[in-house]
């Protein structure tokens, strides 16, 4: 992705996320000036990859394929003694049309809430720890009702509903061509990206990022580290 693009996505979900009246951490505004100056009294920042997170997954087609995220808090599974909360919470962000990709975690349960903006559906499917995607019918809790819907069902979220996504459970997010972007969030166990995201089609998680212009924020696996 090119760094304008990112610039820019992160640009817009500021906006949305002030239009929905959520109020973000500090750290989430600061430049990439201001990191040169951090010292280790934020590594918990650092290591736990909060703030903001813009990906394509690799694919080089962002308004097709992509999210933009960004993590308030997050415990860590390498270093639960230094970090030991177990649980996580952040913003999402896709624009209208846009969609991402089908996967699953298998350490994370995970609520996805329509916080605002556009409808969402999700689709879902149960899985294997072989990856293998199941034509079984799928149980799902949705603001406390339980439901059981066919494999492959794409579950509508309207603002302020929200939906229970459990280990080994397959989903991906669509968003309705029409209706402006929508803003998630989510609450979940502890996050990890790097090792805990499972996707059926093979892909990366983070992108590659062509240096056009300078950063506004740094995402979070960009800061650099306390002298």
């Amino acid at each position: 992705m090119k760094r304008s693009r990112i610039n820019q996505v992160i640009k817009d979900m500021e906006q949305l996320i002030n239009e929905h009246r959520f109020e973000i951490p500090p750290f989430a505004k600061w430049t990439a000036e201001e990191w040169n100056s951090i010292g280790h009294e934020y590594d918990e920042i650092r290591d736990n990859k909060l703030g903001w997170d813009i990906t394509d997954y690799g694919l080089g087609k962002f308004d097709e394929v992509g999210f933009a995220l960004l993590t308030i808090r997050n415990g860590n599974q390498k270093m639960p003694e230094k970090y030991p909360k177990t649980y996580a919470e952040k913003l999402l962000m896709l624009y209208e049309g846009q969609t991402a990709p089908l996967h699953y975690h298998v350490s994370k349960m995970e609520d996805i809430i329509n916080r605002g903006g556009n409808d969402i559906y999700i689709t879902v499917y149960n899985g294997t720890p072989e990856m293998e995607k199941l034509d079984t019918d799928v149980e799902i809790y949705k603001d406390g009702k339980k439901e059981t819907v066919p494999a492959g069902t794409k579950v509508l979220l309207k603002p302020g509903e929200s939906i229970t996504i459990t280990p080994y459970l397959f989903h991906d997010f669509v968003v309705p061509q029409t209706g402006g972007s929508v803003l998630l969030g989510e609450v979940s166990m502890c996050n990890d990206d790097e090792n805990d995201n499972f996707f059926y089609e093979r892909m990366g998680r983070f992108p590659t990022i062509e240096e056009d212009e300078p950063a506004y924020r740094l995402l979070c696996t960009e800061y650099p580290d306390a002298e």
